[in-house]
């Protein structure tokens, strides 16, 4: 099978990448590279020792997009193209709405059109909202918090729509909780552009002297320390989580959600606490206010994962935090 992994030279679809190279799938990689880098792709053919083909493309751009699947044939995506920021998201609702939706919906006319019907879709536990109590069940009802959520959750309700009018369409929607470490290798971990949005990449850079202070958002939540508490999933084990998606897209029809988390949670202060006892010193932070559209708890129901999909986390806190030190040891400069 030939796949098309959209945003392939970000964080999570360069490791998808190397998994789905390593199992003995051909590869399309498309990316803009708004939030990734050109280097990653030489690195994600070094750590797979396989080469692949690479388009420069904007996913906004049909025409550009189009070129893809006529020079291609390709038999599935798996969809990772996209602004990501919550708090972004807030400071810039727009942009999130024109570029996440047009170009999913750009992507899913041009499959049409080239009879192409099997997708995995990048969405997230950002679609459980407020109202919900954890652990999350893909059953529970849906809503968000923030333009970046509402954005995963409209394309969801696009996806089932699609599959709902033409019974030839699979559709994974894997809701992600919070990706965190790196490839073993310390050749691919995650090295966003500009100063990081996420709390995983922030507390590398403190750690190599790139930023003066970890900022924690909020220490008054209903939590055991005050912190948010997040469901954290090795990036790796969340990469595999995908081919087992792969395969059931080629068995099955419709669309169908899945959580890929642990099922247990860490709070921020953990997480900083894990990677201070990784890194092998005290790393400085300030509390500051309370983040807009941020809630206090999330973490995974996965039990419809392990059945349906045969997939269960495997890597632990400690694994999350070795690894992310590993490659920014390494990186301290970024790819």
């Amino acid at each position: 099978m030939k796949i098309l992994v959209t945003g392939g030279a970000g964080y999570i679809g360069s490791h998808t990448s190397v998994e789905l190279l390593d199992a003995g799938y051909e590869i399309v990689i498309a990316d803009n590279f708004s939030n990734s880098k050109p280097e990653v792709l030489e690195r994600i053919r070094k750590v797979a020792g396989k080469d692949f083909d690479f388009c420069e493309c904007d996913l906004c751009d049909k025409e550009a997009l189009d070129k893809v699947f006529d020079s291609y044939d390709i038999d599935a995506v798996i969809h990772f193209a996209g602004l990501k920021a919550v708090g972004e998201s807030c400071e810039k609702p727009l942009e999130y709405y024109r570029n996440n939706l047009v170009s999913t919906m750009n992507l899913c006319e041009s499959m049409r059109e080239h009879g192409c019907k099997k997708l995995v879709f990048s969405s997230s536990a950002t679609v459980y909202g407020m109202n919900n109590t954890a652990p999350y069940t893909e059953d529970m009802p849906l809503s968000a918090t923030n333009p970046y959520g509402w954005t995963k959750f409209m394309i969801e309700e696009m996806l089932r729509g699609v599959c709902a009018a033409d019974k030839e369409w699979s559709v994974a929607l894997l809701r992600y909780f919070n990706p965190i470490g790196a490839h073993s290798s310390g050749q691919l971990g995650e090295d966003p552009n500009g100063i990081p949005n996420n709390l995983f990449p922030y507390i590398m850079r403190v750690a190599v002297g790139k930023l003066p202070e970890l900022g924690v958002f909020g220490d008054d939540y209903d939590t055991p320390d005050g912190t948010g508490v997040r469901d954290y999933i090795h990036v790796v084990d969340l990469a595999k989580g995908h081919l087992k998606a792969l395969e059931w897209c080629s068995e099955n029809v419709g669309a169908e959600p899945f959580n890929l988390g642990t099922g247990n949670g860490s709070s921020v202060l953990e997480v900083l606490h894990g990677f201070e006892k990784a890194c092998g010193k005290t790393l400085p932070y300030s509390v500051k206010p309370r983040r807009a559209g941020d809630i206090a708890t999330s973490f995974a129901d996965c039990s419809k994962a392990e059945k349906q999909l045969g997939w269960k986390a495997e890597l632990g806190m400690e694994d999350m935090c070795r690894d992310g030190w590993n490659f920014i040891k390494n990186n301290p400069n970024g790819l």
